[in-house]
């Protein structure tokens, strides 16, 4: 990531070649993503607090995903602990009335009904006033836990849950009319594995981007220092949009929150412009990252260009692996925001930051009624039981939380750059505090058991981390108002 120009030559040409034939092939997998994601949106939604349904006629056994809410129903944590009911079909009718139901029929069973009609807990007081043990709900739409009111909590005394359509079905044409069925939610490891892969991809994410910016800024002084020296045609590839004004960062705070209400009211329209726009940015990020990187290799020949068909090979299998695709297409977006958006100081970081904490800390209230949009890095659980029922579960972190605090860590690479620092401690110092607020973030979800605002332990650590740096250096003032650059004991940059 060293070369930050374009150069009018054959060998440039022949690169430009080899990273827009990249970056087309690729194109044809992010459409997988686009569909995949906007079909997993509307039909396969599974949020939180899934449970394990056993199904079993004596000599066959099969298990399907359940979801429940564990504020109104308590299941057992084993299979053998689990209390077995047999099965009741009623999946003709909606249970919104009792009438036509014996109360023979589902004395002492477990009962499977269809969603809709009338709220879960009406069902679920019928069954109950019928005498039946456990009701299960099959739904053909996204599954979410179902909820009521706490005086509602009160009255339903029976488990409570909801399995798909799809999956009754599956079960009835293997096991008939005679199933008998076990309700059990084993725990959950608190810790995960793919917590410490996220944590990996944070902290690379940033510290990558925030060295390219400095290297594109380095390249730019020289360039500025040597009178032009392309004839002063060349523009710099760094900093193409600069926030320089707090009003400026006010307004794109403001646009920010706009958006996110604008979503709140018509989230099923918008979507798709989310989606959209996420794949053409992605796709200009691509270039640019894989631009940088054929720079870095030197490898711009015939020999590159014969390696395509492995290379396709490999992107066939990353795109089978949608999730794979989604981060590295999310690291590109990154590293190409980083790169390309600077702020000019620390002051304009100080207010930036902070209304993003403010707005990260008021609307995480707000984004849990929203389904997942694809702007977020997403690592499968590796502990997740329920992996092969309910579909996999991931562990998240939005690009809000890279892109924000790498905001500032960029800018501490271009000071380091200004002021010639040694072994480019502002970057070092900074990517440490970010790796610090990651830290005590996952820390503090893994003890709460709930998602964190990240910015709410990203922003202090880096902005105090940083400024505390400028102070013991003696450079605070530079530092805060962002000199444009100034060299020690020489005239060059190294």
């Amino acid at each position: 990531m060293k070369k930050c120009y374009t150069a009018n030559t054959d060998q440039s040409l022949n690169k430009r070649y080899v990273v827009v034939s990249y970056t087309l092939f690729t194109l044809k997998y992010m459409l997988v993503v686009c569909i995949s994601l906007s079909y997993c949106f509307y039909s396969t939604q599974v949020i939180c607090q899934e449970a394990i349904l056993h199904i079993s006629n004596g000599a066959t056994d099969k298990e399907y995903c359940l979801v429940y809410n564990s504020l109104w129903t308590n299941l057992s944590l084993s299979l053998s602990a689990a209390t077995a009911y047999p099965l009741v079909n009623l999946s003709s009718r909606l249970l919104c009335s009792s009438a036509g139901v014996s109360p023979a029929i589902v004395r002492g069973k477990a009962v499977v009904v269809m969603r809709g009609g009338c709220n879960f807990s009406q069902k679920a007081e019928i069954a109950q006033d019928l005498g039946a043990a456990a009701l299960i709900v099959a739904s053909t739409k996204p599954m979410s836990p179902p909820g009521a009111n706490v005086t509602e909590y009160e009255k339903v005394q029976i488990p409570l849950a909801l399995m798909r359509y799809m999956d009754f079905l599956d079960a009835q044409n293997v096991f008939g009319e005679e199933m008998q069925v076990r309700l059990y939610a084993p725990a959950v490891p608190v810790f995960d594995a793919s917590i410490v892969v996220m944590l990996l991809i944070g902290v690379v994410t940033v510290a990558l981007g925030g060295y390219w910016s400095g290297a594109c800024e380095r390249e730019r002084l020289r360039a500025s220092r040597g009178g032009g020296g392309r004839g002063g045609e060349e523009k710099s590839d760094s900093g193409d949009l600069a926030l320089y004004s707090p009003l400026k960062v006010v307004i794109f705070v403001g646009l920010m929150c706009l958006m996110l209400v604008l979503m709140y009211f018509f989230y099923k329209y918008l979507v798709y412009v989310i989606i959209a726009i996420f794949c053409l940015a992605s796709a200009t990020a691509l270039f640019s990252c894989l631009d940088a990187l054929l720079d870095l290799a030197k490898c711009i020949d015939r020999v590159l260009l014969k390696k395509m068909k492995k290379i396709n090979l490999v992107l066939y299998f990353i795109g089978r692996w949608i999730w794979i695709l989604q981060d590295l297409l999310g690291v590109a977006f990154c590293l190409n925001f980083l790169k390309t958006i600077s702020l000019s100081n620390f002051k304009i970081c100080v207010i930036l930051l902070s209304l993003l904490l403010l707005y990260d800390v008021f609307f995480v209230f707000i984004t849990p009624l929203f389904m997942p949009l694809p702007v977020v890095m997403r690592v499968p659980r590796f502990s997740a039981w329920t992996q092969n029922l309910c579909g996999m579960q991931f562990s998240i972190l939005g690009y809000g939380d890279i892109i924000v605090p790498g905001l500032l860590v960029a800018y501490c690479s271009r000071f380091d750059v200004w002021v010639n620092s040694p072994k480019k401690i502002y970057l070092f110092c900074c990517c440490i505090a970010y790796l610090c607020g990651m830290v005590l973030t996952f820390a503090v979800m893994l003890v709460t058991k709930m998602g964190q605002p990240a910015l709410l332990y990203l922003v202090p650590f880096t902005l105090l981390g940083s400024a505390l740096l400028a102070w013991r250096r003696g450079e605070m003032r530079q530092f805060w108002n962002g000199t444009t650059y100034e060299v020690r004991g020489q005239d060059t940059f190294p």
